[in-house]
């Protein structure tokens, strides 16, 4: 296997994050808090955002945070940390008008400039506008040593610089998801990209839009269209009553405490299954209570009024999307009667959610020395460790993508401040371990290879 370039910074980090959203960045935090002989030493993030950005699409002026500020980046690990939601407050002079707010859920606007205020401080562990394209094994005498991982950073002609770590921690977030058969456009979206393909919309006096979900997603969706544009028609699709509230009541919270995570890890089949089942709707296609009850006000408001411009197509389903000149033409379906209903509109918004990304898509050849269970999914440690075969010495940690291992609440940001102290202990204390922690390429050159003994 050829060699690709090497960085300007030939050395081996003990750990390299790949992406940069609130897990790494937490992560980034632990690690320059916990600064100290036996941790580690060395550390780079790859973002592939020129900046940092967490769900920008979708920074409506009025949607709050679904959890308390409380569950910050850093209080639930360390409460007197530096980095924590009250310090920021205090940097931006406004500790006490939020005390006199006296609200527990700060705006998603104001999180996020939390976000930006915190990664601001730890900029130097960075490199924004990198996107890792491949990841490969470095062997050294028959084990799986570090990885080499390689990232485009800058145009798509230029050669993809190098970077190597013993540890590498995924953090990637979530792939938008459409349905099968729908493609992205000017015209057809994903939540996700909401605000910016508002901006850029054409014509800026829409007639329709439609929504197309049933979760938390798509009733702001809704419920911004339907403010922003007063002469537009907004109808929302979906194949319930209504939406559905959220059980956010506090013994039902308890889903998301980091005690959670452990009585998951350890249950039986069985168990983590009834869990799933019993509190999904904690936090899967359910809207919080008073954003149900507002856009309940409206339509009734509405029909009083004699002109209903908020339609609510329940117990339907979308069954054909056709892109035309104009915009785009769907086809709903009765659930009940099966009758069909022809909508023309200038655009539709899929509020359609969010999956996993496959962390062995990323991983490439280095894929291959972790395991997986019956159904091919990651086997994943309780520290967050993708379980390997017994010669690969390096880590792959998961933030994200474990829910089938640690239960709903282990990739949110309910756990994120504990989950980075639990990665970064288990990456000090299997580094503390290791006898042999010379630079491989100090004294031979290692084999970059899949497998032992091959070139």
């Amino acid at each position: 296997m050829s060699r690709s370039n090497r960085s300007d910074d030939p050395q081996v980090h003990d750990l390299l994050g790949i992406g940069f959203g609130p897990s790494n960045l937490a992560l980034a935090i632990a690690i320059r808090e916990a600064a100290a002989p036996g941790r580690v030493d060395s550390a780079v993030f790859l973002e592939r955002q020129p900046r940092f950005g967490w769900h920008r699409g979708m920074l409506l002026d009025d949607a709050t945070m679904q959890v308390s500020f409380l569950k910050d980046l850093v209080t639930l690990r360390n409460p007197a940390s530096e980095f924590s939601f009250l310090c920021y407050l205090q940097s931006r002079g406004r500790l006490i008008d939020f005390i006199n707010h006296k609200n527990l859920f700060p705006s998603r606007v104001e999180f996020h400039d939390y976000l930006e205020w915190a990664a601001a401080q730890v900029d130097d562990l960075v490199r924004y506008g990198h996107d890792v394209v491949d990841v490969r094994p470095v062997w050294r005498d028959g084990e799986l040593d570090h990885y080499e991982v390689l990232a485009q950073a800058g145009p798509c002609s230029a050669a993809p610089v190098s970077y190597r770590a013993r540890n590498l921690v995924l953090g990637v977030g979530l792939r938008p998801y459409l349905p099968d058969g729908i493609t992205a456009d000017t015209r057809v979206w994903h939540s996700r990209d909401l605000l910016p393909n508002l901006r850029d919309l054409v014509p800026s006096a829409p007639t329709r839009f439609v929504v197309v979900g049933a979760g938390q997603s798509a009733a702001e969706a809704v419920d911004h269209l339907h403010r922003e544009f007063p002469a537009a028609e907004v109808c929302a699709v979906f194949s319930r009553y209504g939406y559905s509230p959220a059980d956010d009541s506090s013994f039902a919270n308890r889903i998301f405490d980091p005690a959670a995570v452990q009585e998951y890890f350890t249950a039986p089949a069985e168990v983590k299954d009834m869990m799933i089942a019993y509190h999904g709707n904690t936090n899967y296609s359910v809207v919080d209570q008073d954003l149900i009850d507002e856009l309940y006000r409206r339509v009734y408001q509405e029909k009083v009024r004699g002109v209903e411009r908020l339609r609510m197509l329940n117990l339907s389903r979308l069954v054909e999307t056709v892109r035309t000149p104009e915009g785009v033409r769907m086809v709903v379906e009765s659930l009940v009667s099966n009758e069909k209903t022809v909508l023309d509109a200038d655009v539709v918004v899929f509020a359609t959610g969010y999956r996993p990304v496959d962390p062995f898509e990323l991983l490439g050849e280095a894929a291959e020395g972790c395991l997986r269970d019956d159904a091919g999914r990651a086997l994943v440690d309780r520290d967050y460790r993708l379980r390997t075969r017994p010669e690969v010495r390096a880590g792959i940690y998961l933030q994200g993508g474990t829910e089938h291992t640690h239960g709903i609440s282990s990739s949110l940001l309910s756990n994120t401040a504990v989950r980075a102290a639990e990665i970064l202990d288990s990456i000090c204390a299997r580094s503390a371990d290791t006898v042999d922690a010379a630079d491989p390429a100090a004294d031979r050159q290692p084999e970059y290879a899949g497998a032992p003994g091959t070139a």
